[in-house]
């Protein structure tokens, strides 16, 4: 009989740990848990009444807590995985409990996740999560659809399960170990809800369509408005107010719905809800004026613009639905409505020369973006793009994948592509530009620039440790191929 289950969110390569850091730098050793494990806690929570979460992004596992559990959830991302297999390993020395993978990497690369775990359920886990948990409670056969598991040494695959169509759970943040502590000390840590999933696009080298489908799932109006208030009531403090007050949606592109999302900002403006809002989305969100005069009142800041690139011979390689000239005509009208844009890019491309830093930190500075973030080019194991590129990647060392150069670009070594993402990070978060953003920029956003400012010096520190490794790659790809010859 199942009485205990316990779901583990891994750290990457800086888990959780006490630093005054964390007061002003995300994502070194203090990050937001997910919102997606936090719902399928909760979900748990409503047949079996001890369960608990534990997110390496906040707080170290207590390992004696888990080793008596029946059940035990680990969800990867690909930078994670490796970290989740340790958790796994250890945990099999120790204790009975089945451990069930899921998240994006066990989905999609469920061969390898099979090797530290009992089962993985792939896609979304909302249902099938309370089938498994039924399954094991009644001792009855765990074969219905999205679920992997190992028999006479062959790995059975249950079939493709349709995904979820009502995902109204608001996530009980307070099933999180130490989360609501934590959340009301770091500015640091702040509000994000999840609105909707899938995506009707087709990047080549995105894993989204693959994990949550392209059909658009999304919550009530109404249910989104309520986790809203229900996230900015779990960060607030009692005493001292607290300096960032930005909620982010976390939605992949919040407008593809545009009837839902001029509901869900038409229900916020009805609540009145005294907060900065920002969200993730593509060019096309600068076209659509009602949205955004909406978004405006409603009280949004900013817009993520999914920018990714600079050529438009990248956007057609990649299958990117969007042109350089429509990217700039989108900023600009973004900014007439009073709210500002955070440009997302993505650096490595097959068109990438040399000096991709500079054109990027200029584009950014001549078009008065705020804020950037700056990845080299996604390789999701398990996805079409991924297995095409094998032979372009330089390891498979997943924890460094996570923004990190992986492979051997076209035009340029892969050192030098990394140089060009710590030049960009550091024209763009320069003295100079903090100092305007601290007397010139709006509150929020003068926040938000301060913290970025440190946690970009962070990036820059972590992109240069790997430097000497990817020069090590490059001087012996070299030299095989000289041998070659």
């Amino acid at each position: 009989m199942v009485k205990k289950v316990r779901f583990i969110e891994p750290g990457n390569r800086s888990p959780y740990k006490k630093s005054i850091r964390n007061f002003f730098t995300y994502n070194r050793s203090i990050r937001n848990p997910s919102t997606g494990l936090i719902t399928l806690a909760t979900i748990v929570k409503k047949i079996i009444d001890d369960t608990l979460m534990y997110s390496e992004s906040i707080s170290e596992i207590n390992f004696e807590d888990i080793y008596d559990s029946d059940i035990v959830g680990i969800s990867i991302n690909t930078y994670n995985s490796l970290r989740g297999y340790a958790i796994a390993r250890k945990i099999r020395k120790r204790s009975r409990a089945l451990i069930i993978f899921g998240g994006m990497h066990a989905s999609l690369y469920y061969t390898e996740a099979m090797e530290y775990g009992d089962y993985v359920l792939t896609g979304d886990g909302d249902e099938s999560i309370v089938d498994f948990i039924h399954a094991v409670d009644n001792n009855t056969a765990i074969d219905f659809p999205g679920v992997i598991y190992k028999k006479n040494g062959n790995i059975i695959n249950t079939g493709k399960r349709k995904q979820p169509e009502n995902i109204d759970t608001i996530p009980d943040r307070d099933l999180v170990y130490n989360y609501s502590r934590l959340a009301k000390r770091y500015d640091t840590l702040w509000p994000q809800v999840h609105a909707s999933r899938g995506c009707i696009h087709n990047c080549a080298y995105c894993a989204v369509i693959l994990h949550f489908g392209r059909k658009i799932r999304k919550r009530t109006p109404g249910n989104v408005v309520a986790d809203i208030k229900e996230a900015i009531n779990f960060h607030k403090r009692n005493v001292f107010p607290r300096l960032n007050t930005a909620l982010w949606i976390t939605d992949d592109n919040f407008a593809q719905d545009r009837e839902w999302a001029i509901a869900v900002l038409k229900e916020m403006i009805h609540h009145n809800i005294k907060y900065h809002f920002s969200i993730q989305a593509r060019f096309e969100i600068g076209f659509d004026n009602e949205i955004l005069v909406l978004m405006k009142k409603a009280g949004f800041f900013e817009v993520s613009l999914g920018i990714e690139f600079l050529d438009d011979d990248s956007f057609k390689q990649y299958n990117k639905k969007s042109s350089y000239s429509e990217i700039v005509r989108s900023i600009k009208n973004i900014q007439d409505h009073g709210i500002g844009v955070r440009g997302l890019f993505i650096v490595g491309s097959d068109h990438h020369n040399k000096g991709i830093g500079e054109k990027i930190a200029q584009f950014v500075i001549d078009n008065k973006i705020h804020g950037v973030l700056i990845q080299s080019l996604f390789f999701t194991p398990g996805t079409p793009f991924f297995n095409s590129h094998k032979d372009i990647l330089i390891h498979q060392n997943w924890d460094k994948y996570d923004g990190n150069v992986v492979h051997f670009p076209k035009k340029m070594k892969p050192y030098e592509l990394q140089e060009e993402i710590i030049y960009a990070s550091k024209k763009i978060y320069s003295i100079k530009r903090l100092l305007h953003a601290v007397f010139h920029y709006k509150w929020i956003k003068k926040i938000l620039f301060i913290g970025e400012f440190f946690w970009h010096c962070n990036i820059r520190r972590e992109l240069k440790k790997e430097l000497p490794y990817l020069k090590n790659q490059t001087s012996l790809k070299f030299k095989n191929l000289a041998g070659e010859r």
